[in-house]
């Protein structure tokens, strides 16, 4: 069944390596309440927005990072935005500045920190730890949260570049499709269903670390990432089903 695969390849992808972000979830976790750091990188959807308001509030980090510029996934971010918070602008304003006037306008909360001049998942990081050592911001361990086709690749590109981090992946969202082929839940700003799969096929393309890859066997963008069988069983099956990233 194509939802089957579907749902396999986004529980894959969609990391949350605790069940919530509380100090609670933390402590039981890793044996701390309070991450030293917590980044929102723009490429997500509005959702996750409301995931770093949350974590916020529930003080799971001592500071607060929006990662973002303007890349391929800014204009879908900007007219979700201007839809259903037409007073919050966007024109020609990059992910993180959005993502802040966001968190201000519903819920009164703002970030320590903004990255506004990384373009795609590589200086994403390259950026944050630049701007974690210019403002001299102790990190030993970090929570990611990303758009949920994203977050495997977000943290295989961190690890790459600081393998000693200890890092708590969160997703955005946690998404699935029943079988006549709808979202299980509501969730803000969601792709439309053949735009997520279309993410979900090229991601797991792009981890597979082969010469096309981008892992250390390719373009050595990222750390090496195992590749489950049953993983690449629902990828294949959609490939049969000429389901294919555009």
């Amino acid at each position: 069944m194509i939802s089957v695969a579907i749902n396999t390849l986004s529980a894959f992808l969609g990391r949350r390596d605790v069940p919530e972000l509380t100090q609670e979830a933390l402590r039981s976790a890793y044996g701390f309440s309070q991450a030293d750091v917590m980044i929102l990188f723009g490429g997500s959807i509005i959702a996750g927005g409301d995931v770093l308001a949350k974590a916020m509030r529930n003080s799971v980090a001592k500071t607060y990072v929006i990662v973002g510029g303007v890349g391929h996934t800014t204009q879908a971010l900007r007219d979700t935005v201007q839809k259903l918070y037409p007073d919050i602008p966007t024109e020609g304003k990059p992910e993180a500045e959005i993502f802040q006037a966001y968190l201000q306008y519903r819920y009164k909360l703002k970030a320590d920190y903004l990255e506004t001049g990384s373009t795609h998942c590589g200086n994403n990081i390259t950026n944050l730890l630049a701007l974690l050592e210019d403002n001299a911001i102790p990190c030993e361990n970090i929570i990611l949260c990303q758009d949920a086709t994203m977050q495997l690749r977000m943290c295989a590109t961190l690890r790459k570049y600081r393998p000693d981090l200890r890092i708590i992946n969160f997703a955005a969202y946690e998404a699935r499709l029943g079988p006549d082929m709808t979202y299980a839940d509501s969730i803000p700003g969601m792709w439309p269903i053949e735009r997520f799969v279309s993410l979900l096929l090229g991601e797991i393309r792009r981890l597979t670390d082969n010469a096309d890859g981008y892992g250390p066997k390719g373009r050595d963008f990222i750390s090496h990432v195992d590749i489950p069988k049953k993983v690449e069983e629902a990828y294949e099956d959609l490939l049969a089903h000429d389901c294919r990233p555009r």
